[in-house]
């Protein structure tokens, strides 16, 4: 069995036997209006990890992981602007050292680049490094109002899917984590319901349907 990386979330390292396999890519997947970056927050604290962050500063992706409640560690984070992102975020990519975490926040921005061998190529460049390095990478993915003609590229590159759904119901905020895609193990079958307030943990006034 590969070597599994944690992603310092304990009830997902439950579910896949320990964590993800190294030299993965994950897409997680989920809206825009969502507690989506506590899963990116808490993924710090478990190794080195590298934050490409396309939409938002450095400085206000530093003071939001800084003002969490959840554990989190002390990432490198550096926000790729300009007219080449996927020249710039392929350069940062190459340096990455073993055994690390790579964020890239959000990966529409570099779906949206033309032409569309570009970005394949960048896949591809980040698959291979991200497998000679034994490290991990969490592309984040707004399923939102405007999703970018590359996703299902994304998708088909990935090792791993998470998929959060996040819905109002009622009085209640309810989060639901699918995992449809997981290369190189055995996908999880259930719909696990999340807690997303604090921190990432299961939500125990249900049951996990």
């Amino acid at each position: 069995m590969a070597n599994r990386l944690r992603t310092g979330i304990d009830v997902l390292d439950r579910k896949l036997d320990g964590g993800i396999p190294a030299g993965s890519i994950v897409v997680l997947s989920a809206q825009p209006a969502s507690q989506a970056e506590l899963f990116l927050y808490e993924l710090t604290a478990t190794r080195g990890t590298l934050w490409l962050s396309l939409d938002r500063t450095a400085e206000s992706v530093i003071a939001s992981i800084e003002q969490t409640p959840a554990n989190t560690g002390d990432p490198t984070v550096r926000h790729i602007s300009g007219e080449a992102p996927l020249d710039n975020a392929g350069k940062l990519v190459s340096a990455l050292p073993e055994t690390s975490n790579l964020i890239v926040d959000p990966l529409d921005v570099l779906e949206a680049q033309e032409p569309h061998s570009r970005f394949r190529a960048f896949m591809n460049d980040l698959q291979n490094h991200i497998v000679n390095t034994g490290s991990l990478a969490i592309v984040h993915c707004l399923d939102g109002r405007d999703v970018p003609p590359l996703r299902d590229t994304t998708e088909h590159f990935a090792d791993v899917v998470f998929q959060l759904n996040t819905t109002t119901t009622g009085d209640e905020v309810e989060n639901r984590l699918a995992i449809p895609k997981f290369r190189g193990g055995r996908a999880p079958t259930d719909i696990i319901k999340l807690n997303l307030v604090e921190e990432v943990s299961i939500d125990t006034s249900r049951d996990i349907a």
